[in-house]
């Protein structure tokens, strides 16, 4: 008997604790995404109210990296628990056809909207300034666009390097990260 319950032990230890949930629309869901009318303007708004840094993430249905993201990364609790305390996310598809209104204004299917900022790679993470002139496109006001996935410690210092305003300083992200590294965090 022990040695059944010795396998059911490992196999249910073994599935990812917090897998990813996937929408209807085939995306990976979160506690920390928000379900918005997609107006970068009020987006903007709204997570200076809350104290946060606006966070846009391009992904799409299938897409292995995105996967790689939220099952890999975005589920350690170190990580979940930075989103959740800083970034106030809003999640885009790249093929999708929800509306949405950029900085100046500009209304576009999602799919539209992804081909005007030219974004490339799912996912695509764009951070931005407290502040964006009225007259500016996402691509043109993001303080750091993140093509693709990195791993746990790449993106959890990127995080706090947005959320510091790292990019306002004279140190760029690669010169932060291997500072971190050298500091004593694991390198991915």
């Amino acid at each position: 008997m022990k040695p059944i319950f010795a396998i059911l032990f490992y196999l249910l230890t073994a599935i990812p604790a917090m897998a990813a949930t996937l929408g209807d629309d085939g995306l990976h869901k979160t506690a920390w995404m928000r379900d918005t009318f997609k107006d970068l303007r009020e987006d903007l708004a709204d997570a200076n109210a809350e104290g946060k840094r606006l966070l846009v993430m391009i992904e799409q249905r299938g897409c292995i990296y995105c996967t790689k993201m939220h099952e890999e990364v975005f589920v350690d609790p170190k990580i979940d628990q930075y989103i959740t305390d800083h970034f106030y996310v809003v999640q885009v598809n790249m093929f999708g056809d929800v509306e949405v209104t950029d900085f100046d204004g500009t209304a576009l299917p999602e799919k539209e909207m992804v081909g005007r900022w030219n974004a490339l790679f799912t996912p695509t993470l764009m951070f931005f300034p407290e502040e964006v002139a009225p007259d500016s496109t996402a691509s043109q006001a993001a303080v750091a666009i993140m093509p693709g996935a990195f791993g746990k410690y790449t993106t959890f210092d990127l995080l706090n390097w947005i959320n510091d305003h790292g990019y306002d300083g004279e140190e760029s992200f690669q010169k932060y990260h291997a500072r971190m590294i050298e500091a004593g965090a694991m390198a991915d």
